[in-house]
């Protein structure tokens, strides 16, 4: 009888878990400005349908086979057009998941493998049907006046993001976070500069495919793309600011390989759509324009670089190759700058404090400054304006002595570089007007 009774139990505790073979473990919710984005975290892999509801809008999923392991929170500061989450039990045995929204939306989903620290996971992005494409965004973001000179573009591309947080500090900084911070600055120097002009790739906590990155840049018709990051090692004495452009061939060092692989993986962990079903980075990549465009990437690559000497330890001296999917364009000139290595104590701390991040940006606007001098092409202002005379900040300089140095008065230097006061810092490239 005992035999009978352990062999019952023991088909009810099999017939529950049947009942309910999955979990859904956690919603977490990312907003961007073209999308929201649902995750639900997962144990195992799922058959779900999903389809939408008006008056009110509303996305409907519905998950086989699964039971919730706590009750699914909205978190209101990223939940975009999310107004609500609701949930409940289906036919005894599956999951309902309904998305109260603000109006009317196109939702993509699918299934993402574990990766990284996370495991399966059910992806729906809403698109807003009224809102405007990443694309138009980004051409507002940079038109200017159609008369005179135009100015040269610099696309900030801030790494990782939203699902993604890049590598994390001995106390817990994330690199998505740092980076953005320091694009912000970098943003803002340059817009300071005159005859140039930034937009950011990623204004805010969320995550944009590698290849979409570059594409926005293109979109935007950059002049230079500038990747953003933070590396990170095993040995957390290892330290100091890189630069890198794409090779097409092996990488230029090991470090540069295990790179990345570590910084290409991040469309697994950041959950993008793999089965495009297309190959445009196998056809651009044989693009001739790109031969010419890496050149440049190279150039202004060494500026830079030959700049952020100037600011701390660099952990190499030369510039590193390595086969980067973000620094793919075709056309447009691109380079990935590790400001430090998130994973060494000192650097996470710097990399954490506003002035330090200044400091790094103001180093990569001299270096964009030196070279877009060189490379800038007529019809932009530079180019207009560097007939005149150009004078590299050094150390000891006063706006009197330069213009004393070039026969004119400090005030036609200020007027041609945008100066206010009297504050100048070396390694800053100052045009002397023509005619002086």
């Amino acid at each position: 009888m005992r035999k009978v009774m352990c062999l019952i139990a023991f088909l009810l505790v099999a017939a529950s878990a049947s009942a309910a073979a999955g979990e859904v473990r956690n919603l977490r919710v990312w907003s961007s400005p073209d999308s929201t984005r649902a995750v639900l975290d997962l144990n195992q892999r799922v058959d779900y349908r999903l389809f939408t509801l008006e008056n009110p809008s509303r996305v409907v999923i519905d998950i086989d086979d699964v039971a919730l392991e706590r009750a699914l929170e909205l978190d209101e500061e990223h939940s975009g057009v999310i107004r609500r989450v609701r949930h409940g039990v289906r036919e005894g045995h599956d999951l309902r998941v309904v998305l109260d929204l603000d109006g009317r939306v196109r939702p993509q989903s699918f299934l993402l493998a574990p990766a990284g620290e996370y495991g399966h996971r059910l992806v729906v992005d809403l698109y807003p049907e009224d809102g405007r494409s990443a694309d138009q965004r980004v051409r507002e973001a940079v038109q200017s006046a159609q008369d005179g000179e135009r100015d040269m573009i610099v696309a900030i591309d801030a790494g990782h993001g939203g699902e993604d947080p890049g590598a994390i500090g001995p106390s817990g900084t994330y690199e998505k976070t740092v980076v953005l911070a320091l694009s912000r600055e970098l943003q803002q120097q340059i817009n300071d500069e005159p005859g140039m002009r930034a937009v950011l790739i990623r204004t805010g906590d969320y995550y944009i495919p590698l290849d979409e990155r570059y594409e926005r840049a293109r979109e935007a018709r950059a002049d230079l793309f500038l990747s953003i990051h933070a590396d990170a090692f095993r040995d957390f004495r290892v330290r100091g600011s890189s630069v890198y452009v794409l090779s097409r061939r092996g990488a230029s060092s090991e470090a540069a390989r295990r790179l990345a692989r570590s910084e290409n993986r991040s469309d697994l962990v950041g959950g993008v759509r793999l089965d495009r079903g297309d190959d445009v980075l196998s056809s651009v990549l044989l693009d001739l324009s790109q031969n010419v465009a890496m050149e440049y990437s190279t150039e202004a690559a060494e500026a830079i670089l030959g700049q952020l000497a100037r600011v701390g330890k660099q952990h190499r001296e030369q510039v590193e190759r390595a086969n980067f999917v973000v620094l793919r364009s075709p056309d447009v000139p691109s380079v990935l700058v590790e400001v430090g290595f998130i994973s060494n104590p000192s650097d996470e701390a710097n990399l954490r404090t506003g002035s330090h991040r200044q400091q790094v940006a103001q180093a990569i606007v001299n270096g964009v400054r030196h070279h877009f001098f060189d490379t800038a092409p007529h019809g932009t202002w530079i180019a207009a304006n560097r007939d005149g005379n150009r004078h590299i900040v050094e150390r000891g300089d006063t706006l009197g002595v330069i213009a004393q140095k070039y026969r004119t008065s400090v005030s036609r230097i200020r007027q041609a570089n945008n100066i206010e006061g009297d504050v100048i810092h070396p390694g800053a490239v100052l045009v002397i007007p023509a005619g002086s």
